[in-house]
């Protein structure tokens, strides 16, 4: 083990559960919500949620706690009761936990419903030029807009999806996804990924290279890698935009470990949610040897900023606000700070790592 990751395994749980506790219980009221569907409390469906519910069920499968699994089905339940929200890329997310819900429950009524989404997210969902996901969001068409958050938010659930149902072409979908997002999101310069394309206009928007933007991909990726076995030119290309990545990534942590909100502005604040997915990434793809071990530690330094921005109870904080697609670097900057889900999911997911190492 890395002498960075320095917490044992029983400190690593006590704090886990933690993180759990404010997890389950965030509410809204820190800042004001500017998301139709609100976006802090956990019990609401959205993209945050969905993301907490992805780590909370990866953490129950490592544990086989039952009263996760049991929170779990009780959320997707009292949600699916109350009637769940129109189908776009963000309340997409939640759909990839049900997805192992429904396998590992047998309840068909959970598996149609996600045949139901994932049918819609591949045959009806808007497509930009050249078949792109299209970023619609609550509230929000973006016509002709990808954006680098839409492969953690659906495509992930596509690919499940079509191993559940032996759907090959769900699977393609999936793969052809990653490639388009990655040839127009890339910046040459960096290896870096810009936040989004617009094909009404041809461009970059600010040109934002986002911290949390970058880590869906950091963070996506390992999973989406555990999930499927690609073509190995296919995931040879992945991991080769994996590394140049993390290469510049290692090049522009800050010396806490953290990194920036724009990953190459010093003058941004640093940003928890993305530094823990980065961390979570990172020492997932050393371990599943997607990395070089040099990378170890660019992993485990992030991993201890992180843990130092968890208060006693548990509470992830430096963690920004949703954000849209800024049309200004100063938009970026401005975006205020207030414990998320997925500030707390994410750790938990990179906690979850940590007992590996």
């Amino acid at each position: 083990m890395n002498t960075t990751i320095e917490l044992n395994k029983m400190e690593t749980h006590a704090i886990i559960e933690k993180v759990i506790g404010q997890l389950k219980h965030l509410q809204g009221g820190a800042v004001e919500e500017t998301c139709p569907i609100g976006i802090i409390s956990m019990e609401n469906w959205e993209w945050p949620q969905g993301v907490g519910l992805f780590s909370l069920y990866l953490y129950y499968r490592k544990t086989a706690r039952q009263d996760i699994k049991m929170y779990l089905i009780d959320w997707f339940d009292r949600r699916i009761a109350e009637g769940i929200p129109f189908k776009n890329v963000n309340t997409m997310c939640p759909m990839l936990t049900l997805s192992f819900l429904a396998e590992e429950t047998g309840r068909e009524d959970y598996m149609a419903l996600c045949r139901e989404w994932a049918e819609y997210a591949v045959k009806e969902m808007p497509r930009t030029e050249e078949g792109g996901i299209q970023h619609v969001v609550s509230g929000h068409l973006n016509e002709g807009e990808v954006w680098d958050d839409t492969l953690y938010m659906t495509v992930l659930f596509v690919c499940r999806m079509g191993l559940l149902l032996n759907e090959e072409s769900f699977i393609d979908e999936s793969v052809y996804q990653f490639l388009m997002h990655i040839k127009y999101l890339t910046d040459r310069r960096t290896g870096l990924l810009f936040h989004g394309w617009t094909f009404n206009g041809r461009h970059h928007f600010a040109e934002a290279l986002w911290a949390r933007g970058n880590s869906w991909y950091t963070a996506g990726l390992v999973d989406y890698l555990e999930m499927v076995e690609l073509p190995k030119s296919v995931e040879r290309h992945l991991l080769s935009a994996l590394e140049q990545q993390a290469s510049k990534l290692a090049e522009l942590q800050a010396e806490d470990g953290m990194w920036h909100t724009l990953l190459d502005d010093p003058n941004s604040y640093t940003e928890t949610s993305a530094t823990a997915a980065f961390a979570y990434g990172i020492l997932k793809a050393v371990r599943k040897g997607y990395l070089p071990e040099s990378y170890r530690e660019v992993g485990a330094k992030a991993y201890a900023a992180v843990v130092s921005q968890i208060d006693a109870e548990g509470v992830v904080n430096g963690v920004s606000y949703g954000t849209g697609m800024g049309r200004t670097l100063q938009e970026y900057r401005d975006i205020p700070i207030c414990p998320m889900p997925y500030g707390q999911s994410m750790t938990l997911l990179m906690l979850t790592e940590g007992l590996e190492h």
